[in-house]
């Protein structure tokens, strides 16, 4: 069955720091560890329209990944959608940043799925699994955060 996760954790950094920080995009493998590389496919700064590309590993396979910025609010929204045609693709995806106070700020990170294929079969396995992780992954993002 196809669905959604989400996770969030408070981190110690200001808003603007975070978002900034979340809309490179490129520092994905410093909390993914499905994410081998990530790299920025326009020109300029992160923005609506932004196209991210990726090599990520998942179950033992290796599969390229595009992704396009879809919603780009700074400092509090940042929504993804996926352009490539895997098995199991991102529907929606994205970041919600709220402050609290001036020096912590609250992040939500969420991913809706969807199976193509033989992903049809599989889709709800990954959503469950990311489900299970969602807590854990969103307390990496906050020790990259912090640690940057």
């Amino acid at each position: 069955m196809p669905g959604q996760f989400s996770g969030t954790a408070v981190i110690d950094r200001p808003i603007a720091e975070v978002f900034e920080f979340l809309a490179a995009g490129t520092n994905d493998p410093k909390f993914s560890p499905r994410v081998v590389e990530m790299a920025k496919k326009t020109e300029g700064p992160p923005g609506l329209g932004t196209i991210f590309v990726s090599t990520v590993k998942d179950a033992g396979m290796t599969t390229h990944r595009e992704f396009e910025l879809v919603d780009f609010a700074a400092p509090t929204r940042i929504r993804w959608s996926e352009r490539s045609k895997n098995s199991v693709t991102v529907t929606e995806g994205g970041y919600d940043l709220e402050a609290i106070g001036d020096s912590q700020t609250r992040v939500t990170v969420f991913n809706s799925f969807a199976g193509h294929g033989i992903g049809k079969l599989i889709v709800g396995f990954a959503r469950k699994a990311a489900a299970k992780d969602a807590p854990a992954f969103a307390e990496r993002i906050k020790a990259a955060v912090e640690a940057s």
